[in-house]
């Protein structure tokens, strides 16, 4: 993603004098391959382990399916790495913490240690989101320079800010839901609570992430000398 400083009347040089107007056009990169490389991060660390658990734990038992999630997670990075592949941070962070989950349960011999991490995940994401928000100092920000550079002068602005903070109002909130959804559903059983965080949680989190855009977005687009635009596809020559 790119940031791009324009100014009515300034030379390049003065870009970032304090006291004077700046436009900041946030020019975002290509959505399509970003939801494409999305959607197969939640296949390879929710979708297929999710459902090797629940096919074997009524099948064969749940030493064998914990075992199939980390033969899984050991094929997916297997694959990439021997095709030399990138391997994504996203997805080594994801499957060092499903292979980490797997591994306790192993150890525990409890599928319900292996549903309730992520709900404790959950609420500590939650603590973390709404209590950012509520200190003034969303982590939103910092999350969100992590993939575009800001300008330090343009998250000071207090419409900036109030954006971040109710971004991380939101997603605290829907952590919240997240892992009450999931305590709920685990009183009907292991099976209700693999379905939960197998599909309902994800569905939460996509709609999260979709509500959060689309706030942001909107929230953004009102903010005085701020332009958010998408970047236009290259048509090969």
């Amino acid at each position: 993603m790119v940031v791009s400083l324009q100014s009515h009347g300034v030379p390049a040089d003065e870009h970032l004098v304090p006291g004077r107007e700046h436009d900041v056009v946030i020019e975002l990169g290509h959505l399509r391959p970003a939801l494409l490389r999305a959607a197969r991060l939640f296949a390879e660390t929710v979708i297929v382990p999710t459902a090797l658990l629940f096919v074997l734990l009524h099948t064969v038992g749940l030493v064998a399916g914990l075992s199939a999630v980390l033969g899984w997670c050991a094929l997916t990075l297997g694959i990439r790495w021997l095709a030399g592949r990138h391997l994504p941070g996203t997805l080594l962070l994801c499957v060092g913490m499903l292979c980490g989950r797997a591994c306790l349960a192993l150890v525990l011999s409890s599928a319900l240690v292996y549903l309730l991490q992520p709900v404790v995940g959950s609420a500590l994401m939650a603590v973390l989101f709404l209590g950012s928000a509520a200190v003034g100092r969303p982590v939103t920000i910092r999350l969100a320079r992590d993939f575009v550079a800001l300008p330090a002068h343009l998250v000071h602005r207090r419409g900036v800010r109030r954006v971040f903070t109710q971004v991380a109002l939101l997603w605290g909130g829907s952590r919240l839901l997240d892992a009450g959804m999931s305590i709920g559903l685990l009183h009907w059983g292991v099976d209700a609570g693999l379905l939960s965080r197998g599909l309902f949680s994800g569905v939460l989190t996509a709609l999260t992430i979709a509500v959060c855009v689309g706030w942001g977005w909107r929230a953004m687009h009102r903010i005085p000398g701020v332009t958010l635009r998408l970047r236009a596809p290259v048509v090969p020559a």
